[in-house]
């Protein structure tokens, strides 16, 4: 039975578009309740049931009362039983079924399946974005919008269905009831609903301006969280310990201010409904009395319709419970909606194929491209864009062709725009204008998935997942056998320090986990990782950037090696700001403010006593002056 109602919705179904919408939170939560319509759709079936169960069982007390106002206490049962058995078969057989059914949607079905649904098509989203989403925001804070989204909108749907519903369908028929038994009891009634009507009017648009406020500071103290928790060697290193407390204070004050305000809302609003009650509770219980009186109600009528006012009073009750949670998740879901409904900058071109590599020729032609340009693609806020001038450019109408087996070794100054050069081949940016060719096939005309596959890169800033030693080297061939595996981390030096490796879970070797971006490594052994993981990949294209930056020279001499037996019949991009190792490629190019100053081989470049020759004068001489001062 389980099985079946965790089977009604896949929660890793293809979504139903390129993304949820991103205009109204209404809009975004109706698009995932529309991938599950006849679930919400039985939720909304049996919450009528219920509200129709509810009021049967006042109308069974009247009914009782009546039978036994005046009955014979011997034969009562005997005279009566048709009716007591349906009583009986109706509250503990039809009214356990009904109620079991919408338990089982809302914790079997909607709960664990819409709810990772959610989750999952914002992941999918989220994750296919370009790096400049990635650099606007922190990366915890986006998880908790991901993760967020899928809880705010479920709870949100289950309580519209599960409370909202209810209350207006009991409303309904107490109505229609109220006016059988007495036109003046339902007039009454009627003036409640339209007083309550009247006060949620009032508050309701504040208590949802309140949530939203509420979610945009809570967004704001988990991001100053993070920020600390992220950078927390730079906190204990200097000593700021104080100052990040005040940090953080200064957004959890911002929260609770919001918070007192949302709380000074909610209480108007409940004083306002319980008074309106009280009100209701009084007017029904004259009215009832005096139509006793004048005969034109019976006592069991009386327990009828005071049963059912008790009862709407009770649900009134549960909704103002419910709508501090109501606001909150809507609030939730539309902080959510503005990250993970952002349309993808970087998608494939209809109709783009597989990029086939077979010579590794590359060609950069007049490209252009600025960051600043980038970010203010998209939709990103104001305040998450990057501080770089739009028109500043990084790359400017560059030009490069890199011949099929060819070394290149790219030398220039910090900011010169060489990494940048080897993003926008990998297509982690768009360009602003120019093309990049692979073969001939324009890198914007190929999937990005095979581009990236044919690109193998060990980078400065050496990125490890929080996952094992095996994981990590194998996460670009995840069908690698382990002898393959183990022989990649041999080439790359790393079998000496793995054999000793312990996490505190007591995995050993390959099975360790590395911790958080590779933490529990040192710089030099996470980089050894890389290059294990680079040399298994055994990518056309190989991309060095400052591949052995954080090795000792023993080390890097050892690995050397390797990296020229991988290097062999491939493309070359290799960056280095330590010259002597790259000065034995084939080609070297100086860039600088992204533009080529100078090309040649290393004698070719130290002859010419330009650009490059002076770095290498001061990196072969040293840059420390000789007459130092006492």
């Amino acid at each position: 039975m389980f099985s079946f109602f965790e089977s009604l919705v896949d929660p890793f179904k293809p979504a139903t578009a390129e993304r949820p919408p991103g205009d109204s939170v209404i809009h975004f939560i109706y698009y995932f309740a529309a991938q599950a319509p006849l679930v919400f759709l039985a939720v909304l079936l049996f919450g009528g049931l219920q509200a129709w169960i509810e009021i049967s069982l006042f109308g069974f007390i009247g009914t009782v009362v009546d039978l036994l106002d005046g009955a014979n206490v011997d034969t009562v049962f005997s005279d009566h039983w048709p009716t007591f058995a349906w009583m009986l078969f109706f509250i503990g057989v039809i009214r356990v079924l009904i109620m079991a059914m919408g338990i089982l949607l809302i914790e079997q079905t909607i709960g664990p399946s819409v709810f990772n649904l959610i989750r999952w098509q914002s992941h999918k989203n989220v994750v296919r974005q370009s790096l400049s989403y990635f650099h606007n925001d922190f990366a915890g804070r986006i998880a908790t919008k991901v993760i967020q989204a899928g809880q705010a909108v479920t709870d949100f749907l289950i309580t519209l269905l599960d409370t909202v519903w209810l209350i207006i369908l009991y409303v309904i028929t107490t109505l229609i009831l109220f006016f059988d038994l007495d036109w003046r009891l339902t007039l009454f009634l009627m003036i409640w609903v339209c007083i309550y009507a009247v006060i949620l009017f009032r508050y309701v648009p504040s208590v949802r301006a309140n949530a939203q406020d509420v979610a945009n500071a809570k967004s704001v103290l988990t991001g100053r969280l993070v920020d600390s928790y992220s950078n927390i060697n730079l906190v204990k290193i200097d000593s700021q310990p104080e100052r990040e407390d005040a940090f953080v204070a200064e957004g959890m004050q911002g929260l609770i201010a919001k918070v007192r305000q949302f709380g000074r809302t909610i209480a108007m609003l409940r004083i306002s409904v319980i008074t309106n009650n009280s009100l209701m509770l009084i007017g029904v219980g004259y009215l009832t009395l005096t139509l006793w009186q004048r005969g034109d109600i019976s006592v069991g009528e009386i327990a009828f319709a005071m049963g059912l006012v008790l009862r709407l009073n009770l649900l009134a009750n549960r909704f103002l419970a419910q709508i501090n949670g109501l606001f909150r998740n809507l609030g939730q879901a539309q902080d959510s909606m503005r990250s993970v409904a952002q349309p993808v900058e970087l998608l494939d071109k209809p109709g783009a194929v597989e990029l086939d590599v077979k010579k590794g020729l590359i060609q950069f032609r007049n490209v252009c491209f600025d960051y600043g340009q980038s970010a203010m693609q998209g939709n990103l806020a104001e305040d998450k864009r990057p501080l770089i001038s739009p028109g500043a450019s990084v790359i400017k109408d560059f030009s490069l062709t890199v011949r099929p087996g060819e070394k290149i070794g790219l030398v220039g100054p910090s900011g010169a725009g060489k990494s940048t050069l080897v993003n926008l081949m990998l297509r982690l940016y768009e360009l602003d204008s120019g093309v990049i060719e692979i073969d001939g096939q324009a890198i914007t005309d190929v999937t990005q998935s095979s581009l990236r596959a044919a690109i193998g890169m060990v980078s400065q800033d050496t990125a490890l997942l929080h996952r094992s030693i095996r994981d990590n080297i194998a996460f670009a061939k995840p069908d690698a056998s382990e002898e393959r595996i183990l022989a990649a981390a041999s080439k790359a030096q790393a079998l000496e320090f793995l054999e000793n490796l312990q996490d505190g879970s007591g995995r050993k070797g390959l099975d360790a986990y590395v911790g958080e971006r590779g933490v529990k490594l040192s710089g030099g052994q996470r980089q050894r990782i890389a290059i294990a993981r680079v040399l298994l990949k055994d990518a056309p294209i190989l991309v060095l950037d400052e591949a052995t930056s954080a090795l000792d020279s023993e080390i890097e001499a050892a690995i050397q090696a390797s990296l020229q037996e991988l290097m062999k019949g491939k493309t070359v991009l290799a960056i280095a700001h330590r010259l002597s190792t790259i000065a034995a490629m084939d080609r070297l190019v100086v860039i600088e403010a992204g533009r080529i100053v100078e090309t040649g081989t290393h004698d070719e470049l130290v002859r010419k006593g330009q650009r490059y020759a002076s770095l290498w004068s001061r990196q072969s001489g040293g840059f420390i002056d000789s007459r130092i001062p006492n």
